[in-house]
C-alpha cells in the first residue's frame, strides 16, 4: 500500500459507517501499520465529529464507544508533524491540513469532499492522487 491520507469523512466510512467500499482499504490498512498518515489535528477533528449528534447517534446504535473508532484510528495511523502549507490552497480551510500533509509526503489523498477532489489536477503535477474511493492493488503497501 502507498502511503495515503484519509480525510475525516473516510475515516467515518472506516470505523462508524463501516462502508462495504472501505473494506479494501480497511484491510490493507491493518496489515499495514504505519501507511495512513495523520497529524494530531487530524485526530482531534476525529474526535470533535465523534460528538456531533448524529454520530453518537450511531454510534450508541451499534452500542460502540467512540473510545472503539479513536483506538481504530490509532492503531492504523501513523502520527507525523504538521505540514508546510502546500504549493495550493484548497477553497476549504478546514481541508487544507490533508492537502498540505498529501503534499508533503506525496501521499494518496483519499477524500469524497468536492473541495478536495476539485484539485486533483493540480495535485497530480506535484506527484500527488487524489481519489474518491481507495480499490486498487496499485495502491497497496
Amino acid at each position: 500500500m502507498d502511503t495515503v491520507v484519509l480525510d475525516t469523512n473516510i475515516a467515518l466510512d472506516l470505523f462508524v459507517f463501516q462502508d462495504p467500499a472501505t473494506a479494501p482499504l480497511r484491510e490493507a490498512l491493518e496489515r499495514s501499520h504505519g501507511q495512513w498518515l495523520a497529524t494530531a489535528a487530524m485526530r482531534e477533528e476525529l474526535v470533535r465529529v465523534l460528538a456531533y449528534p448524529q454520530i453518537a447517534r450511531r454510534l450508541a446504535a451499534q452500542d460502540r464507544p467512540a473510545q472503539a473508532v479513536l483506538d481504530a484510528f490509532d492503531r492504523c495511523a501513523r502520527l507525523v508533524p504538521e505540514a508546510s502549507k502546500a504549493a495550493f490552497t484548497c477553497k476549504d480551510a478546514d481541508d487544507q491540513k490533508f492537502i498540505d500533509l498529501a503534499a508533503a509526503h506525496r501521499a494518496t489523498l483519499v477524500s469524497k469532499d468536492d473541495a478536495v477532489l476539485c484539485m486533483a489536477r493540480r495535485m497530480e503535477r506535484i506527484g500527488v492522487t487524489i481519489c474518491r474511493e481507495w480499490t486498487s492493488p496499485a495502491h497497496a503497501v
